[in-house]
């Protein structure tokens, strides 16, 4: 019931009938694991850092005590239920990362013509009349430019070749985070990360500056802020970089003598908002360089927009400002800006004949991870060399002139695809989103490459590439267009010509391993010539032990004392879950308890069931409190070569198996760890002793 409540939707009513069915029976693995995933959606784990963000708790109730006391009777809190009185006093924190994303200044319009009382005149002071008013009392925007490599790979393709093949000649790729106003309306202009925790780390390029004010106590402030003028800002670059990025937090002013920061050296549940610089292969910036950046309110975000470089060599003098209500009165004459803005140093618009290509992050992250194509490349290699070698000197031009014999499909455009039944090696890349395996596999030997590409233009772009590579458009085609649903995908149209190599893409980037993957393999093999190869052939799974409060945060709220009075912990608690994904290891705090260890293996090549168990021990090395498991891959594509989603320029992210109860550990212990693998979902028991 709770399985086909949630595939209609309904799921509120699904988790109840998974959380029953677990207090029934709680060795039903698929029980849990469904109560799992609808928790995660029902429960968002930012909810836990909230919760556990003491700072953050005591302000609003320091900030909501004083207003009380001092007179307002009646409090509605936004964005935790609804309200149907007029009241006195307005308490809200739908702040996102951006300050603006969640709807703040909306809500608070329309709380201040329907809800709240009047706000007091400024020119009265001292009367004992109760007026209508706001927690936050307003918030101020800063920012700064910056380098960070972690934010470049994820939103610029930052090489010219990868894999063997040239990327950059006649396509301008793009993610759909972007600053530029010519951009869609409805994308987001920014992504969100932790920049004390990010990968690499960050080096800023310009000192932070002040870019906007919003005073939630000022109705007629809110309606005007999203048609108020840009505001622009020149800040001067203080050191030498490529320009990556404009990071923004804000301060929040909760009363006049509390405030929170958002900023990226505070312990705090939020996030910086980040607006990646697209386009090229980097923007050098430095000392003398004057960033020219727009500040607005758009369409209910927070906008950083038509930055643009002012090269010291033009010895243009303006004046900095940093405080944008006063813009006018500290620049200088508005003829001296024009003229300096028509010699900026911008990035230069695609050229005609170029095509633009919108990619996901994580499928710019892929392109730009080398170490990805290069071993895909040499696996390759490795494999249709053999191939080749076992066709018996059977030449590529002899078979395409003798394939005309069969012809009996066509694709979706009616061109005949008899060549798909052909002797010559096919390669079949069945990898989620945007890959160029494809490609590769074709600058690597005359072979017929498919791609499960859909998208007309991604399928457009690949054609693009594949011809600036000088491969023949005759080798490359697209296996979606002559499918008429998902459930044929692995299939050849004549059942007896088989494939050659098929490309499995085994591993999310969240970490985990993909859903349905046993199953998909087990039928890629039935579909493969005799000597047929799948990538990749084995997958091992590697964790380690280790300490970390801040997993602990993330997974549930801590410690057994009420939150500010509350007893929550209890209720929010039920919807924890034991596996965490997104993971940046190498930036995480943690304590290493364990070196790592071999935990499970795939072996794709002959697995048949996906259910399987390992039991192994683990020598503790050091003293602490287990607190959680993380786990990542080796991905063998085959003996020889092999990747590991725990790297530098990996762009997979990892995992952890988080325990329930930390277990007190001392160096030399030795723990016994059960894995459990069922429909690829990994559990983990932990025993002492």
């Amino acid at each position: 019931m709770g399985e086909h409540l949630f595939s209609m939707g309904f799921r509120d009513e699904a988790a109840g009938y998974f959380h029953k069915a677990v207090k029934l029976n709680p060795d039903y693995t698929e029980a849990r694991e469904n109560f799992y995933r609808v928790a995660n959606w029902l429960v968002e784990r930012w909810h836990f850092l909230m919760l556990n963000d003491q700072k953050r708790n005591v302000a609003y109730q320091r900030a909501i005590q004083k207003a009380v006391q001092s007179g307002c009777m009646s409090v509605l809190d936004i964005g935790t239920g609804t309200g149907i009185l007029r009241v006195s006093l307005v308490v809200t924190e739908t702040v996102d990362a951006g300050l603006f994303g969640e709807g703040i200044v909306e809500s608070l319009i329309h709380a201040w013509q329907h809800l709240l009382l009047p706000p007091k005149p400024t020119s009265q002071k001292g009367s004992s009349e109760e007026f209508g008013r706001v927690i936050p009392l307003h918030a101020v925007v800063f920012g700064m430019a910056v380098e960070c490599q972690e934010i470049r790979r994820h939103h610029r393709v930052c090489f010219n070749d990868t894999g063997g093949l040239h990327l950059n000649e006649i396509v301008t790729w793009y993610s759909p985070v972007s600053n530029e106003s010519c951009i869609d309306d409805t994308s987001e202009p920014y992504t969100t990360e932790r920049m004390r925790q990010v990968p690499g780390g960050y080096m800023p390029l310009t000192d932070h500056f002040q870019a906007m004010t919003i005073d939630f106590n000022n109705p007629q402030e809110l309606e005007e802020l999203s048609t108020r003028k840009p505001c622009r800002l020149c800040l001067p670059v203080v050191k030498e970089g490529v320009l990556d990025a404009i990071v923004a937090w804000f301060v929040l002013q909760l009363d006049e003598d509390t405030n929170l920061s958002t900023g990226p050296d505070e312990e705090t549940c939020w996030e910086q908002a980040v607006y990646p610089v697209q386009g090229g292969l980097g923007r050098i910036v430095k000392p003398g360089n004057t960033l020219i950046v727009d500040v607005s309110c758009k369409n209910s975000y927070l906008v950083f927009h038509s930055i643009a470089i002012l090269s010291h060599e033009l010895k243009m003098e303006i004046e900095v400002n940093t405080i944008s209500d006063q813009m006018g009165n500290s620049l200088a004459s508005e003829t001296e800006l024009c003229d300096a803005l028509a010699n900026l140093q911008t990035s230069s618009e695609p050229k005609s004949n170029f095509l633009q290509c919108m990619l996901e992050s994580s499928e710019i992250a892929r392109l730009n991870n080398t170490q990805y194509n290069e071993r895909f490349k040499s696996a390759l290699d490795n494999i249709l060399s053999t191939l080749t070698s076992m066709d018996n000197g059977v030449c590529f031009s002899q078979t395409m002139d003798d394939q005309s014999t069969d012809m009996n499909c066509e694709n979706s455009n009616g061109q005949s695809c008899s060549d798909l039944t052909s002797d010559i090696l096919c390669v079949l890349d069945v990898s989620e989103g945007f890959s160029i395996l494809p490609l590769i596999a074709a600058k690597l030997r005359a072979v017929k490459v498919f791609s499960s590409l859909e998208k007309i233009q991604q399928q457009a772009t690949l054609c693009a590439l594949a011809e600036s590579n000088e491969i023949s458009k005759d080798l490359l085609e697209f296996w979606h267009n002559y499918l008429d649903d998902d459930s044929t995908l692995l299939q050849r149209p004549q059942s007896g010509k088989l494939w050659s190599v098929i490309i499995l893409d085994a591993i999310e980037i969240c970490g985990l391993i993909r859903q349905g993957l046993v199953e998909k393999a087990a039928l890629a093999r039935c579909l493969l010539r005799p000597e047929g190869r799948l990538l990749p052939q084995c997958i091992k799974i590697y964790g380690m032990l280790i300490e970390s409060e801040t997993l602990q945060r993330e997974s549930a709220v801590q410690g057994k004392e009420a939150t500010l009075g509350f007893n929550i912990a209890p209720f929010i608690n039920q919807f924890k879950v034991p596996v965490h994904v997104f993971l940046h290891l190498s930036t995480l705090p943690h304590i290493r308890l364990s070196e790592p260890v071999e935990l499970l293996k795939l072996d794709l090549m002959s697995l048949v069931t996906d259910e399987l168990c390992s039991e192994i021990r683990v020598q503790v090395h050091s003293s602490g409190r287990l607190t959680a498991i993380p786990f990542w891959y080796e991905i063998y594509l085959d003996t020889d070569v092999n990747l590991n989603t725990w790297n530098d320029t990996s762009h997979w992210k990892q995992a952890a198996f988080v325990l329930d109860n930390p277990i007190q550990v001392i160096s030399g212990d030795e723990l016994r760890l059960k894995i459990q693998f069922h429909k690829s979902t990994i559990s983990m028991t932990v025993n002492h002793g």
